[in-house]
């Protein structure tokens, strides 16, 4: 009998739903906790597996069900609450949200999601926090012309000055990882007309993610 499975992901545990079975149990979020899972879902065959994007604890279970090939989908947790409130599951907790996307896994009519690999889940994670260093690095910009005391001013030049070298190193690192995700790709954009490198490194980081925007 086909199963849907839905994942509900926290730091250290993954609570599982199986529906119809109405069968519900909780893993460890670590790699014993993942071939716990491949084990059980090749006895079961799911039609789809369902989990929900939680800020990076769930690459590992999302990586370890796709190269096992289980056809894995990983939701915007916005899609997930709205689905969630129109079957009237207003409460949360881990069981309940792990049947909410079991449920979901069995609506879904979409194919499942486009994994990225590691390689440029990594690029990602480097491209999102350049953004936040460059984000620290414009505050203080802000608040240099501002600031009347000289030692507050030498300590915001300083730390402009930090954060600007350690964006350069992050620029080093952003370059070598795009051409280790794709070096002809990265030739390709980089060729086009107003295309800079770090609008490069922002579409190679997402590619995977806009092909499947819907998620």
């Amino acid at each position: 009998m086909t199963c849907w499975v839905g994942i509900d992901v926290a730091k250290d545990s993954l609570a599982v739903w199986l529906r119809p079975q109405g069968k519900s149990f909780s893993v460890a979020n670590d790699a014993a906790g993942y071939q716990q899972l491949v084990a059980l879902f090749t006895e079961e065959r799911p039609g789809r597996i369902v989990l929900e994007a939680t800020g990076g604890y769930e690459r590992g279970i999302l990586h370890t069900l796709s190269r096992a090939g289980h056809p894995v989908s990983r939701l915007n947790p916005t899609r997930v609450r709205a689905f969630a409130t129109a079957m009237g599951k207003l409460a949360k907790t881990d069981p309940i949200d792990a049947a909410v996307l079991a449920h979901l896994a069995q609506t879904l009519e979409e194919a499942p999601s486009t994994v990225p690999s590691p390689e440029r889940e990594r690029l990602r994670e480097l491209v999102q926090r350049r953004e936040q260093l460059v984000s620290q690095r414009d505050d203080e910009r802000r608040r240099l012309p501002q600031a009347r005391e000289a030692f507050v001013r030498q300590c915001l030049e300083k730390a402009i000055k930090t954060l600007q070298a350690t964006i350069a190193s992050y620029d080093r690192e952003i370059a070598q990882a795009m051409r280790t995700v794709d070096g002809e790709q990265t030739e390709q954009l980089s060729q086009v007309k107003g295309v800079g490198p770090v609008t490069v490194a922002g579409l190679l980081a997402c590619w995977p993610i806009c092909q499947n925007s819907g998620n």
